[in-house]
């Protein structure tokens, strides 16, 4: 629609005329309780008390919603029909002070984006939560939608009787008829209001802390999720780490937390991990566990929580100008959650988890034609929307670990002390993080700032050395190199660990290390002269900076048959990560990596890493491996997986995962055969629980090989019929090997907006599966044929979900890219986000065919 998409400069405009001092927003959401189309709208009544720095000047207000009541402005009443387009309500003749008073009919949301409205299939329960980020309050009240404008909210929500309802501040007094008020809240930007109402379970905890001057702090502490779910809720374990966060950043941040009490809410249908509303924060609840998981799953919660909590004073406290300067919030709340887990919680290995995962994500994203500097040009929200990338978080975040290293700890942590007491409540931009840090630190950062935040591109690092004839090191250098479309060489501080065994059959241990700063494109390391012959040099080790790491021959070699001895696990898990980057680009084949996965991931203790190395076997050899080669590939993983998975601890979180990863690759007849077996019960595995979460992950390649039919979902779906299990069966049926399946899945997702937001997913989830190519074929030309439409007349998370989800990369093929480029060209005016997405998928699908070429290479060498 007109208007909806706001750019930065009429952003900025109105950020010059306009001081925001107050929104009152009464909200009666009675109605989701109602049948038919009565439940699609809830009133919304907005008051908002605002100065004018140039009396008589005109500007606009937000509002996306189907109508608009009454627009009163300093007591003259507009006609709405005049003043509302759908998106903006139109303001002139603006006094110094002034009051707007909009009243208006919204939308109940089914996309995750405003005033989210979910009916529970098991019990009929009707649950409410907002979801704004970047900028989807105006979907639920009209305000002023850009972070520089705060101002303190008051609300007040009036619900059905006997209703949980929480949001940023307080509730004020008892709820009196369904009228639930809450303390006005300190000055926020508008995208971190929040209201989450419903029949939620409630759970109740508080954190207590005295300071050093005697003072005491009392935080109550609540977590939500629905009656549903209850019983798998382990609200314990949120609250102990919830606490342990809240200790940490008490313990470095000088900053008394400032909003209040602290919510947690597990909400359903949620489209993205977690939001930092103060005091309100939201999760999707999938991080409530209804099965056995591993611990890597209770970790990544735990980070979840704390990088939430972290943006408390990142982002809430002190917020970006404008969403250029996202990086100001989520490289630091990503950095600061891992920093935390790993200082304070049970997580201690966090920074493997970071090394392994994030930043993988970081390496990608930073690759592709679309990359950006960590600071970023965001011209508008669609920009902003796309951006929340992995350069924003874990790129930033990697580049704030290389600075802790370059300006020391404590220095870092003096800045974010001092930021956060000089713009508390207040915007800020990167120059306000350099000069503090540089007033703490002693050092110039701009040189720093211009490479590591300024700039795009990742860089890789690979070792040179020379020998003498007693195979002592006469030389060690680090080679620096940088893609010619990003040409930067940047400084670095890396350590470089040397590996050897110290006995013939022994592991692999570091018995050198020296830590260097990088610059230019050779850099020596002196103190590494003279030592014996390492069996490998690790460049980046401990994980110090950001960039790819390479072997030289003689490491490459060595990881090749040893890489399982390597002892420490940082060190394995960062050669995994390089492996997989060499694979990536085209520069290690396919087979040779599935080949150190299915040889060595059976010793790898750490379960992240496991998870991770099985993510990327099944990315390989469905996109990596030659089409020639890939039965064969499928058929040894499949072996080498059930082999680990009969080896592995009975009961063990190890165990579960081979069990996943096996039931993802099984594909030849036997290997089935066994799957259905463990499913129906006819199969065992000693220690190894059939739990229900466990047997839809069974059943959905049941689905896709044509061996679980509708019946057979539908008979699953009544032993779970719950909104995850609802999940699950959907997702299932769009697997089956059926080309009248296709077609409802694309009609689904495609040609309706019927389905919420969870529903989308989990179609586009089942809708491509591994040897299903020829019935998808068909859907290549109907995917760029029907883009830009669903682009222009669906909301931008479903649109984003649709363009990046059915991008036809399941026919790697020179055609597919040809008829990528061919939209590319003739749709030179489309929406730049739009063009983005179709960009970046096209880039992965190039990549893809020069790994399969690598691949087929070296099945053709004798």
């Amino acid at each position: 629609m007109p208007g909806e998409n706001l750019s930065r400069d009429e952003a900025q405009e109105r950020g010059r005329l306009l001081s925001v001092d107050a929104y009152d927003v009464a909200l009666d959401v009675r109605s989701a309780l109602a049948q038919g189309a009565d439940a699609d709208t809830f009133r919304s009544r907005t008051t908002i008390r605002f100065r004018c720095a140039e009396p008589g000047a005109a500007t606009f207000a937000d509002l996306l919603a189907p109508s608009v009541t009454a627009v009163t402005l300093n007591g003259r009443e507009l006609d709405p029909a005049a003043v509302f387009d759908g998106t903006r309500i139109t303001l002139d003749a603006l006094a110094a002070e002034n009051v707007l008073v909009v009243d208006a009919q919204c939308a109940y949301s089914r996309t995750g984006e405003g005033l989210h409205r979910f009916v529970d299939p098991e019990d009929g329960e009707v649950y409410l939560y907002t979801q704004y980020e970047p900028a989807d309050s105006r979907r639920v009240f009209a305000n002023f939608e850009q972070p520089d404008l705060k101002a303190p909210f008051t609300f007040e929500v009036t619900a059905p009787e006997g209703w949980v309802v929480i949001g940023n501040g307080a509730q004020d007094g008892a709820a009196e008829g369904g009228r639930h008020r809450f303390a006005t809240t300190r000055p926020i930007s508008t995208y971190i209001t929040a209201v989450v109402a419903g029949p939620y379970h409630y759970v109740s905890d508080s954190y207590r802390r005295t300071f050093e001057d005697g003072t005491e702090l009392e935080i109550p502490l609540g977590a939500l999720c629905r009656k549903g779910l209850a019983k798998h809720f382990d609200a314990d374990d949120v609250f102990t780490v919830t606490k342990q966060g809240l200790d940490f950043f008490h313990d470095h941040f000088d900053f008394p937390y400032p909003f209040g009490k602290y919510d947690q809410a597990f909400v359903p249908e949620y489209n993205l991990g977690a939001m930092e509303n103060p005091g309100c924060v939201t999760f999707r609840e999938e991080f409530i566990f209804r099965g056995k998981v591993t611990e890597a799953s209770y970790e990544r919660r735990a980070n979840v929580i704390l990088h939430e909590m972290a943006h408390m004073w990142f982002g809430d406290l002190v917020t970006m100008q404008w969403w250029d300067d996202l990086w100001l919030k989520e490289s630091y709340a990503d950095f600061m959650g891992a920093f935390a887990q790993v200082e304070a919680t049970r997580f201690t290995d966090g920074w493997i988890t970071f090394a392994n995962r994030r930043k993988s994500w970081a390496y990608r994203a930073d690759q592709l034609p679309s990359t950006h500097p960590v600071t970023a040009d965001i011209r508008d929200l669609e920009d902003a929307k796309l951006n929340f990338d992995g350069i924003t978080y874990a790129k930033g975040a990697a580049v704030l670990k290389q600075l802790v290293a370059y300006v020391g700890q404590e220095a870092f942590l003096e800045g974010a002390r001092r930021y956060f007491k000089r713009h508390a409540y207040g915007n800020t931009r990167l120059t306000d993080l350099l000069t503090v840090l540089e007033e703490t630190s002693g050092r110039d950062l701009a040189e720093w700032s211009r490479a590591w935040l300024e700039t795009a591109g990742v860089n890789s690092l690979t070792p040179q050395v020379t020998y003498d004839a007693q195979d002592r090191i006469t030389e060690l250098g680090i080679l620096q190199e940088a893609a010619p479309s990003h040409p930067e060489l940047r400084p670095h501080r890396v350590a470089v660990g040397l590996y050897r065994r110290q006995e013939a059959d022994s592991a692999l241990v570091r018995y050198a290390r020296a830590e260097v700063d990088v610059s230019g494109p050779h850099t020596a390391v002196p103190e590494l002269a003279g030592l014996e012959r390492p069996e490998l040099i690790l460049v980046n080790d401990e994980d110090l900076t950001y960039g790819k790491v390479r072997f030289d021959e003689g490491s490459l070699a060595t990881l090749r048959a040893r890489l399982g001895d390597l002892a420490d696990p940082m060190a394995r898990a960062l050669c995994w990560a390089a492996l997989w980057g060499l694979t990536r680009d085209g520069l290690m084949p396919a087979r040779d990596y599935l080949d150190l996965v299915r040889r060595f991931a059976g010793r790898e203790t750490d379960i992240g890493v496991l998870q991770s190395l099985h993510d990327q076997a099944q990315a390989a050899l469905e996109h990596y491996a030659a089409p020639e080669h890939r039965e064969r590939a499928a058929r040894e993983l499949a072996e080498g997986a059930l082999r680990q998975l009969r080896l592995a601890e009975p009961g063990s979180g190890h165990q579960l995962t081979w069990a996943r990863h096996f039931a993802a690759v099984a594909a030849v007849p036997a290997d089935l055969q066994l799957v259905q077996g463990l499913l129906d019960g006819t199969a065992k595995i000693d220690g190894l629980d059939v739990d229900q979460e466990l047997r839809w992950a069974l059943l959905e390649p049941l689905a896709a090989h044509g061996l679980a039919d509708e019946a057979v979902i539908a008979a699953e779906l009544a032993r779970d019929d719950t909104a995850s299990g609802r999940r699950h069966q959907v997702r299932c049926l769009a697997a089956r090997p059926s080309a009248e399946v296709k077609e409802q899945a694309w009609q689904q997702v495609v040609e309706s907006d019927a389905l919420s937001n969870a529903l989308v997913e989990a179609t586009i989830a089942g809708f491509a599966q591994p040897g299903q190519q020829e019935l998808l074929a068909p859907y290549a030309p109907r995917y760029f044929e029907a883009i830009e439409r669903v682009w222009r007349e669906r909301s931008i998370e479903i649109g984003m979900d649709v363009v990046r989800g059915l991008f036809p990369d399941w026919l790697v093929e020179r055609s597919t890219l040809e008829a990528a480029d061919r939209w590319l060209a003739e749709h030179d005016r489309a929406a730049p986000a739009l063009r983005r997405l179709v960009l970046e998928n096209r880039d992965d699908l190039a990549r893809a065919l020069r790994a399969q070429a690598c691949d087929a290479a070296a099945g053709a060498r004798p």
